[in-house]
């Protein structure tokens, strides 16, 4: 069913799946970088979501801020406000009776956050599961080249004018400089499932090799012929597979 929760005057739509017992697990899902929370068949999170709830775990997955249906501009959306949000859809997830233990899994950006959530609420979250992590998000606004665009990382523009004729803001980029990632992260100490894909051209798998570092419960899947969207041959019926085992075990 579709949800609404409010952020600091925005609101975040988003969807709820339950299934019809009265108690259960539930997945929130946090999607990617110019993504959305999953709202056709071919998308990776619809079908994550699906998986799940296939094996009777409930699902909440939103669009943050800037994307997809939700509330907000583009060009304001930086990682430490998907953070915001990420806390508000945490504190939603927490009101909703039934929730017996409580799983968060991100895609791309949204792995990023997810880490860092989990980190802050690392009593609270149950397990973290991590899709190709776009950690190297700091490392690229560092050198001045993200998302292959370029710009000097020392006078960084009020704007970058990206892909899909989407413009980011210089707030975001000022930020993902100084982000600390791992360090909030290795503060979560649950089960960890990390995937990446060794033919990953858009985050490389040294992020999800420093989450291993990071956090002590962690297991790491490289994938040998998976993209960044686990699109490539069997790659994203591997990547379901992965994550649902690790939810159920």
């Amino acid at each position: 069913m579709d949800v609404e929760i409010k952020r600091d005057g925005l609101t975040l739509r988003g969807t709820l799946e339950k299934p019809a017992k009265d108690e259960f697990n539930l997945v929130v899902l946090m999607h990617g970088f110019t993504s959305n929370r999953g709202v056709t068949p071919d998308q990776l999170l619809y079908q994550l979501a699906k998986t799940f709830e296939d094996k009777g775990l409930a699902t909440l997955r939103f669009d943050f801020n800037g994307h997809g249906q939700s509330d907000g501009k583009f060009e304001n959306m930086t990682v430490l406000n998907e953070i915001a949000d990420g806390k508000a859809i945490l504190d939603y997830a927490r009101s909703i009776k039934g929730v017996k233990k409580l799983y968060l899994l991100g895609h791309s950006q949204g792995g990023v956050v997810a880490s860092m959530i989990a980190g802050y609420y690392h009593d609270k979250v149950d397990k973290l599961a991590l899709l190709a992590p776009a950690a190297t998000l700091k490392d690229d606004a560092l050198k001045g080249d993200t998302q292959g665009y370029t710009y000097d990382p020392n006078n960084i523009p009020d704007t970058l004018p990206i892909k899909k004729g989407l413009t980011l803001g210089g707030f975001y980029l000022r930020t993902a400089q100084t982000l600390p990632i791992y360090e909030v992260a290795s503060q979560y100490s649950g089960p960890v499932c990390l995937i990446h894909g060794l033919k990953d051209t858009v985050v490389n798998n040294i992020a999800s090799k420093r989450y291993k570092k990071s956090l002590p419960q962690s297991d790491l899947h490289l994938l040998d012929d998976a993209d960044h969207g686990f699109t490539l041959g069997n790659s994203r019926q591997e990547a379901l597979k992965i994550a649902s085992d690790f939810m159920l075990s």
